[in-house]
């Protein structure tokens, strides 16, 4: 992608004008302009990305900082309704000091209309923000209710800058450890994706613009072609922690070489791992415990990305695979305290209310209330697969005969004859309560697969599965 030439935007050169911003971001030469450019400090347009019928409008950084006043704002509401009529995608693209003082309450006012056309279209049209300067005040809100926020390296996202931080808190702190990628990525989820340049935040933008509206149809052919032995990318010990990144990019398709995973959220809760790519040629949802990150266990932050994901997914008709491989819930004081009860709530909730079609793959071992969770046949999953080893189980064996036998293990005295004893009924007991054969027979497993034939089993379970579609708003939970 290039940034077009000076003279295609008049005689600016100025890199924040919001012209070349748009132009750069649609299609070559397919911009047309929603209204005359004036001094509201907001510029609309529609256009195309990769031929997809495109929204966006950029608030301008050139005009008073991009402060929004009532007729900037009611720029943006105009273009949400032409983006809501036609049913097109609509990106913000944002460099905004927040509401323009000047105007008073009529400004609050008026960016109050904004987020209120940003909730009507909750759900019901992809949203996208691409943040490449302040979001500040007010306009911090902007991005926060869209689906996805990408920032650039200059994105700045907060509601008090540090000068106010300063001077009630007393605390120090600079604009980009406040407010930056860094630390939205990383601390507040509030965002999704960080880009190494501005040119980059806009080609992610576009990438994702074809994920949710060019989803494409399941691909036997694709699938078939793509498998490989998965189960080769885990470690020979079950105790041994490992990254989940190589099974997803390995299970979902490549294109031209690269895989077509675009993960949400990396640094924030990375014991779980979201993201859309896509699986025999159709844009699907991923969530994948992650156990190289707290053992892969699911904690109140995880939880919590994983509900507003698999809603975000359900509300666009966007399948979901989910892979497997939790010990339970991270215990602590911290943890009860930080609301994992009432945030976990919201994961078994999503799962239990969404309509799209939904396979989970058990990879290794599903303990105990994460294995309903993490869409389980009690939350109604359309499938649910396991590899020959996997354990489905209430608590790992030898913990459970731990409890069990606990007596009988204190009975013999010698520590080495106490461990074989252990061990041996620990094998015993995973026969019985915590193979793959007796989930089958239970009925909360559907079919243990060969590894190497994964693609095709989660390809073709989603493409027989009725095409459905959540009717609810994507709340940022």
């Amino acid at each position: 992608m290039t940034i077009m030439a000076p003279e295609a935007v008049g005689e600016s050169l100025d890199p924040r004008d919001p012209l070349l911003r748009l132009s750069t971001f649609f299609d070559d030469g397919s911009i047309e302009l929603l209204h005359e450019r004036d001094r509201s400090g907001v510029l609309a347009a529609a256009g195309t990305v990769n031929g997809v019928r495109t929204i966006a409008f950029c608030t301008d950084g050139t005009v008073m900082g991009g402060a929004m006043g009532t007729d900037g704002c009611r720029h943006i509401v105009d273009a949400y309704d032409t983006a809501i009529e036609e049913q097109s995608p609509i990106v913000g693209i944002w460099h905004s000091g927040g509401a323009r003082l000047a105007e008073g309450v009529r400004a609050l006012h008026a960016v109050g209309l904004v987020f209120e056309a940003m909730i009507r279209a909750s759900g019901y049209i992809p949203q996208i923000s691409v943040v490449v300067g302040f979001a500040a005040g007010g306009a911090a809100y902007g991005p926060a209710l869209t689906d996805v926020v990408i920032m650039a390296p200059e994105g700045r996202v907060f509601v008090t800058g540090p000068d106010v931080v300063r001077s009630v808190t007393g605390e120090d702190v600079d604009m980009a450890s406040l407010g930056g990628p860094d630390t939205h990525h990383k601390k507040s989820g509030v965002c999704h994706i960080v880009a190494d340049d501005e040119l980059d935040a806009y080609e992610r933008g576009r990438r994702l613009v074809g994920l949710f509206c060019q989803q494409g149809h399941f691909d036997r052919a694709k699938a078939e072609a793509g498998e490989s032995d998965l189960h080769a990318l885990l470690p020979e010990s079950p105790r041994r922690a490992y990254d989940v990144h190589p099974i997803v990019t390995e299970l979902l398709d490549k294109e031209d070489g690269v895989s077509t995973f675009e993960e949400f959220q990396a640094k924030w809760a990375p014991s779980m791992v979201v993201g859309l790519g896509r699986l025999s040629g159709r844009t699907v949802g991923v969530l994948a415990n992650n156990p190289l990150r707290l053992g892969g266990c699911l904690n109140s932050e995880s939880a919590e990305k994983a509900a507003r994901f698999v809603r975000l997914c359900d509300a666009f008709g966007i399948p979901l695979v989910v892979i497997v491989d939790v010990p339970g819930y991270l215990p602590g004081v911290d943890q009860e305290w930080g609301g994992v009860v009432r945030r976990g709530a919201k994961l078994l909730h999503a799962f239990g209310e969404a309509s799209v079609p939904r396979v989970t793959l058990v990879t290794r071992k599903i303990y105990g209330g994460a294995y309903i969770a993490m869409n389980s046949r009690s939350l109604n999953a359309t499938k649910v697969f396991a590899w020959p080893d996997a354990e489905v189980a209430v608590m790992g064996a030898k913990a459970a005969v731990g409890i069990l036998h606990k007596k009988k293990l204190a009975a013999v005295e010698d520590p080495v004859e106490r461990e074989a004893l252990h061990e041996q009924l620990a094998v015993e007991h995973e026969k019985i309560a915590g193979g793959v054969d007796s989930a089958i027979e239970i009925g909360v497993v559907d079919e243990k697969i060969d590894p190497s034939l994964t693609r095709s089993k989660l390809a073709q379970a989603l493409a027989e599965a009725p095409a459905r579609r959540g009717r609810h708003k994507n709340i940022p939970l």
